[in-house]
């Protein structure tokens, strides 16, 4: 029996469409506030900008109207705060990475730049990858040395909830902050294609499915990190570094959990402590 709806071959198989979303966002400081100067949007990538009490950030929401990610996608996020200015962003949602097709990487990247007396708070929701996704992500940022930097990057290998077990894929994430031109932090993470057997090592998660990279990068960091370490307990770490010379320094911890409900447990306390300014985002509660 022939059928009616026939596969077609490899040979003439249509490319599948792909996801692309790009999106600018600038703030300037005009009149005692924090507001937009540019804003470019295009694709898939939304940005929307909800109210805010007056003297308080420019609060922005990234939003990729596709709905997730998989192999071959491509979403790129650009932001900068002026002189003065400042800034809370976070996402809409968790940003779902699905299966890949063969080895194609679903990428993502973003760039922060903070002029001089700016303030950046980078705060997405969990980025969660289910089995066989494959994402590559690149973080880049440029400040000044009187900048002030908070970022919070969780990420969760399957959903214990719903009994998800993520055993193969990949996840590659570049950082590299720089403060005046000179390389501050750099990391290369790289998790799979075993990613059930990376996880369970001891010194990458211990068995656990949810982690959690935080950085801080401002004047007073070095005295939060007493209160950080109490947070975090046992389920992570925290360090402090000062460039020589300069007037601010870097707290960096890492967080493990079983799964994003505990990882949550601890972000939460540990964003508003870090930005009292904006504390924690309205959609991180909805």
């Amino acid at each position: 029996m022939t059928s009616l709806y026939p596969i077609p071959s490899s040979e003439n198989a249509v490319p599948l469409q792909r996801t692309r979303g790009s999106a600018r966002l600038s703030a300037k400081h005009s009149a005692g506030q924090s507001r937009i100067d540019r804003l470019f949007q295009e694709g898939s990538a939304r940005i929307r900008l909800p109210k805010v009490a007056p003297g308080a950030p420019l609060e922005a929401v990234i939003i990729n109207t596709a709905g997730g990610l998989t192999g071959g996608d491509h979403m790129d996020w650009q932001f900068e705060a002026g002189e003065g200015a400042r800034m809370s962003l976070t996402t809409q949602a968790c940003e779902k990475t699905y299966k890949a097709n063969g080895v194609t990487e679903a990428r993502v990247t973003v760039g922060l730049k903070l002029q001089s007396a700016s303030s950046i708070a980078w705060l997405p929701q969990e980025t969660i990858l289910f089995d066989r996704a494959r994402l590559q992500r690149t973080i880049d940022v440029d400040m000044a040395a009187d900048a002030r930097l908070l970022m919070v990057e969780p990420v969760v290998f399957g959903r214990l909830a719903m009994n998800e077990a993520v055993l193969q894929g990949l996840f590659r994430d570049r950082w590299r902050l720089r403060m005046d031109g000179r390389l501050l932090h750099a990391e290369e993470t790289r998790i799979g294609p075993d990613v059930d057997a990376d996880l369970n090592r001891a010194a990458i998660a211990a068995g656990g499915l949810a982690i959690a990279t935080v950085v801080m990068i401002a004047p007073e960091a070095e005295t939060r990190l007493d209160a950080v370490r109490q947070i975090i307990g046992a389920s992570g770490g925290a360090s402090f570094v000062s460039p020589r010379g300069a007037q601010t320094g870097k707290l960096l911890a890492r967080l493990v959990a079983k799964d994003s409900y505990e990882l949550r447990q601890r972000l939460g306390p540990l964003i508003r402590l870090l930005n009292p300014d904006g504390g924690l985002p309205k959609v991180w509660s909805t």
